[in-house]
């Protein structure tokens, strides 16, 4: 048999002894222990981790790297909202194109090969960021598959513009529909009109969703009845819910078991929460982050992932999920071997189920490949471990050299 790459002496999540694994015409197609075969190019790994790479299912491409342009002096989300408000009535397409694909650019050298973004469509948008994220998402189809949730931050039912702006985002490439009933001053019928467009277009639903720590301040109910409502089990992602890491743990574990019974997915952004949240605090501030690996026990589907990017909601980040997974892990105080699996499955194979991906390194899958420099996942989240090389459908897309120290050359020893 003959075979575009062959990768020798890999680990795997499932197996229990290195493997290789032979691609050929984008598909995996052996793997087992001293695969036999001719392969255009081999590469062997020294046992280090394969996985099908990471799953960004939260990212905000269109917004991301403008902290030079914006005030943060509160460090508050309505600063935030406020802050970008302002800065994307500049936006200009060719302005959107080139920060979204430095952003882009990182992310597949940190082994992410999948992403959702959100483009932010209004009157002060325009169209012009939707258009400079589907050119993004053509120019680098070849190493990372990226969704556009045309996604409206500040408000709908004010703005009767934008609702048509959406209609026609979803009738030119948009993937799915996203909303923020927190920022609109009728979040039930904001809630009622994202649906009626999803239903619509026949597309997926991704809300921000109750981004503050007040319990009592939810349009979760509204989201948990329309998703019913129109048989949308899931369909629907909610991102943030800060709120529920206000709640006792009897009160958090009931919220979570009508999510799952309706079939609604979580998304958690560490970075962005924990920037954002507790502002009024003085002492004992709260960290702010939903416990997704608590809610994944009362049956819900969970994932960690970035948001933004430099900005006023997240004034740091390079698009590592490895990094924001590191991070949730020590910030949710995980130490347990099967804990730090789940939160290494919520960059991984439970985020890409969120958005519907294939995410398995088994003969007739898509070539969809990244090495991490670890054996395994557990010391990978623990190390925060580089990626080291990646396919995507059986291409290869970018390698990063293991680093090494360069030892200096010993001097020849003096007769005494």
């Amino acid at each position: 048999m003959r075979v575009d790459f062959l990768l020798r002496n890999l680990r795997t999540a499932g197996r229990p002894d290195v493997v290789d694994i032979a691609i050929r015409d984008g598909l995996i197609v052996d793997v087992g222990s001293g695969v036999r075969c001719e392969a255009v190019e081999e590469e062997d790994f020294d046992g280090r981790f394969a996985f099908p790479g990471f799953a960004d299912s939260h990212v905000h491409l269109d917004k991301a790297c403008i902290l030079e342009r914006c005030s943060i002096c509160e460090g508050t989300l309505e600063e935030a909202v406020r802050e970008t408000a302002k800065a994307k009535s500049n936006f200009s397409e060719a302005d959107v194109y080139q920060r979204a694909s430095a952003v882009v650019r990182q992310a597949i050298m940190h082994g992410t090969t999948r992403m959702r973004t959100f483009v932010e469509i209004d009157p002060r948008a325009g169209m012009r960021s939707f258009e400079a994220i589907k050119r993004v998402r053509a120019l680098f189809s070849f190493a990372i598959d990226i969704q556009i949730c045309a996604f409206v931050q500040e408000g709908l039912t004010q703005e009767p513009e934008t609702e048509e702006m959406l209609n026609e985002a979803l009738s030119a490439g948009a993937d799915l529909i996203g909303g923020c009933p927190y920022t609109d001053p009728r979040p039930e019928e904001h809630v009622r009109r994202i649906f009626a467009l999803a239903r619509k277009h026949d597309v997926d639903v991704d809300f921000h969703l109750d981004f503050s720590l007040d319990p009592a301040r939810t349009d979760l109910p509204a989201v948990i009845e329309a998703t019913k409502a129109n048989a949308y089990g899931g369909r629907v992602t909610i991102g943030h819910v800060t709120n529920l890491s206000a709640l006792s743990l009897e009160d958090r574990s009931r919220i979570g078991r009508k999510i799952a019974e309706a079939g609604i997915a979580l998304v958690v952004l560490p970075a962005t929460d924990l920037f954002l949240m507790g502002r009024s605090h003085t002492a004992n501030i709260p960290r702010g982050i939903a416990p997704a690996h608590l809610l994944s026990t009362d049956g819900v589907l969970t994932a960690i992932a970035t948001n933004n990017v430099l900005n006023p909601f997240t004034p740091f980040g390079d698009a590592s999920l490895m990094r924001m997974a590191n991070l949730y892990a020590n910030v949710a105080q995980l130490s347990r071997d099967s804990d730090i699996d789940h939160v290494f499955a919520m960059v991984g194979e439970r985020a890409a189920a969120i958005m519907g991906s294939d995410h398995r390194l088994d003969v007739g899958a898509p070539a969809d490949i990244v090495v991490l420099d670890a054996t395994e996942p557990r010391h990978a989240i623990r190390s925060s471990a580089p990626s080291l090389a990646g396919w995507k459908r059986g291409r290869k897309t970018f390698v990063r050299p293991t680093a090494h120290i360069i030892e200096p050359i010993a001097s020849p020893s003096k007769p005494e």
